[in-house]
């Protein structure tokens, strides 16, 4: 076979033409936005006004919010001893920080594979706060952020933007 004959079997569809090109693109901003939201409407109820947090954020962080640990490590699934949060007036800063930038920089693209290591760590702060809803929270969102991580952020993103220009040069 020649050249020519190959040819319209690497253009083919399935081998990954411009429609799945733009269905990619579209698909991961749906799940950089999927994961952003609910860490942005979460750290919008933590602020009172410009860099002054609310006392209820406060309050959750030095007194409700417990982390839990297994007590016998052999044993790590069973979490069930608790631990104040420590220094509870920096997480309450961290996570109020964290949870309007991080999603910000996501849905817009930037550095997004950081932005989802960020959010991965939050998720793994919210499971040892809350392990009960390791299935319907904690679980989707550790997937959408490690598929961030290993993927990217797509071709609608400010990442790739700077990349092309990168490579322009």
């Amino acid at each position: 076979m020649t050249d020519s004959e190959n040819a319209p079997a690497a253009r083919s569809p399935g081998a990954g033409g411009g429609y799945m090109i733009f269905i990619q693109a579209i698909a991961s901003l749906a799940l950089r936005i999927a994961l952003a939201l609910p860490f942005f409407k979460s750290g919008l109820t933590k602020w009172d006004g410009f860099l002054e947090l609310n006392g209820g954020a406060k309050y959750l962080f030095a007194h409700e919010f417990m982390l839990h640990a297994p007590s016998d490590w052999s044993k790590f699934w069973i979490l069930d001893k608790t631990y104040p949060m420590p220094y509870p007036e920096i997480s309450v800063w961290l996570a109020s920080f964290g949870e309007i930038l991080l999603p910000a920089a996501l849905v817009i693209g930037f550095l997004t594979r950081l932005s989802a290591l960020g959010m991965l760590g939050m998720i793994i702060v919210i499971f040892l706060v809350y392990p009960q809803f390791w299935a319907t929270e904690t679980l989707p969102w550790v997937a959408m952020a490690l598929a961030l991580i290993a993927y990217g952020p797509g071709r609608i993103s400010f990442d790739f933007l700077i990349l092309n220009s990168w490579k322009r040069r």
